[in-house]
């Protein structure tokens, strides 16, 4: 989704304008980081973020009022803000060349959104947006956004670079194969007992454990059998996309962990050099399960 950040220049402006953002963090109380945490995840341009970032952009939204009927953005204006609705409603307007007036198509209230393709292109509001209660709205600008944007997924990229040149699986690939791998990874958080992937569904995720609080993080296991233990570094989930079957076990968190996963789209794509270790990694499994049966 993000792929035209790579096409930047990530200059020490940028760098720059993120530290400043950081230090200006604007309070906020925490039921409040809360809800515009929860209506962020639900918006398609914040929900691939992860933990970090969208801590970020919580920390960087800033609180605007607006009274009934102000217009809050309005059909052919440069747009350069994104909202979220913390109290109110807005009704959007649509005026159409071939009508003579405006039609109202939608009603937003308390925790949507509004206005994200501002902060991704030089684009004209495609609607107007009107306030039709006293309104508190929460709202990021595009400087804003695309800062912490190409800050975090520059700290992403070194953190994630640094993790898999730890992972022994990846020891053959580049530099530059690793950096690809790490601009797909999705964080994942697991509480402890819960399961990250469940025996005889289908798989569509590829996954490394990345940070524990103990030293074994997650155990792989059929039935009431323990077959298998990880830690940081270690990864499981490659069987269900190496061979299209159903996954072979539950792999369950056994503390607090932090795993990446890689989807199918990207796992062959991206990991064909090492397809001959997870091969002969599945032979491994298919001896240990058949040694516990």
């Amino acid at each position: 989704m993000f792929g035209f950040v790579n096409a930047w220049n990530f200059s020490q402006r940028a760098i720059d304008v993120f530290a400043f953002l950081i230090s200006q963090a604007i309070e906020k109380n925490e039921a409040a980081r809360e809800r515009i945490q929860h209506a962020l995840e639900k918006n398609y341009l914040f929900k691939s973020l992860d933990k970090e970032q969208t801590k970020t952009v919580v920390d960087s939204v800033e609180e605007v009022k607006y009274n009934p009927n102000d217009i809050i953005i309005k059909q052919g204006d440069e747009g350069d803000k994104f909202f979220l609705i913390e109290i109110g409603e807005c009704e959007v307007w649509l005026k159409d060349p071939e009508r003579i007036r405006p039609e109202m198509v939608k009603r937003y209230g308390p925790g949507d959104t509004f206005g994200e393709l501002a902060l991704l292109y030089n684009a004209p509001r495609a609607a107007t947006v009107k306030a039709i209660t006293s309104c508190t709205l929460w709202a990021v600008d595009r400087p804003t956004f695309r800062a912490i944007l190409m800050q975090t997924t520059n700290n992403k990229r070194q953190l994630y670079e640094k993790f898999l040149a730890e992972v022994p699986l990846l020891k053959t690939l580049t530099a530059y194969e690793r950096s690809a791998i790490a601009d797909v990874l999705d964080a994942e958080y697991y509480e402890p007992n819960t399961d990250i992937i469940v025996e005889g569904q289908e798989g569509n995720k590829f996954y490394f454990v990345e940070e524990v609080r103990l030293a074994t993080a997650s155990e792989a296991r059929t039935g009431d059998k323990v077959l298998m233990k990880y830690k940081r570094g270690d990864y499981f989930g490659e069987l269900a996309l190496l061979s299209n079957n159903p996954r072979a076990a539950t792999v369950r968190a056994t503390t607090k962990c932090k795993c990446v996963s890689i989807h199918r789209d990207s796992f062959k794509r991206l990991l064909g050099k090492v397809e001959d270790i997870l091969e002969r990694r599945k032979e491994e499994y298919e001896k240990t399960s058949a040694g516990t049966s």
